[in-house]
């Protein structure tokens, strides 16, 4: 017998295999099942039976119908019935844990954030070689050389950093500016807080950052 009269005597490829697969799906479907567009999976007694499905937010996404029937038997039986994704199907990013989803900025009035158990911005140890302290000011936890390091890079390379837009358009810099107030050690001269309400007002700036409101800056105009 050839393999072709075999698979057309197979309960579970006939129309009431399509029928209960289709009559199965419409119970979870929110709207009507698609066509139906080929069989996968098919084993001795399963075979999964799959539907167009146009549902809103799943591009490409198809219906399946597991389904299957006892030897010797013509009674189809449903396993399970899902929407699943066909190849090049639109689907969400894999999973990222929050606390690796969480980026400067993210925080918002209420919310809370613990320090990771790994986190080499801060130590418990005011004695540890890395430990930034200052002179009478005792707290939990200690900033290290690295959490220092790295807040340094930030404000170099941010917006306030000699390389942004406005101080490579500014033709004088915050280390001569009135405005500018630089910071002491461990952070050192080459960084301090802006003073001037109209510029980087109460912003760290790095001191070859600069803008047009420097404090020796003169406008030319008529009568001057």
């Amino acid at each position: 017998m050839s393999r072709s009269k075999n698979r057309s005597r197979n309960p579970l490829l006939g129309r009431d295999a399509v029928a209960t697969a289709r009559e199965a799906l419409l119970e979870i479907a929110d709207g009507e099942i698609g066509e139906h567009i080929g069989v996968t999976g098919l084993t001795r007694n399963v075979a999964t039976h799959r539907f167009e499905a146009d549902v809103p937010g799943y591009a490409g996404w198809e219906w399946n119908a597991v389904v299957a029937c006892a030897d010797g038997s013509t009674f189809i039986t449903v396993n399970e019935v899902a929407l699943v994704p066909s190849q090049g199907a639109l689907e969400a990013p894999d999973w990222v844990p929050y606390s690796e989803r969480l980026r400067p900025g993210d925080l918002g009035p209420g919310d809370l954030l613990e320090l990771a158990p790994d986190d080499d911005r801060v130590t418990d140890d005011s004695f540890a070689r890395d430990a930034v302290t200052f002179t009478g000011r005792d707290t939990k936890h200690y900033l290290t050389k690295r959490g220092l390091e790295d807040a340094k890079h930030r404000w170099r390379t941010g917006d306030y950093g000699p390389n942004s837009e406005f101080a490579e358009k500014a033709a004088l810099s915050c280390r001569t500016c009135a405005f500018y107030i630089p910071m002491a050690e461990p952070v050192g001269e080459n960084f301090g807080v802006c003073a001037n309400e109209y510029s980087a007002d109460g912003h760290v700036v790095a001191s070859s950052y600069g803008c047009g409101a420097h404090s020796d800056t003169e406008v030319a105009g008529p009568g001057k």
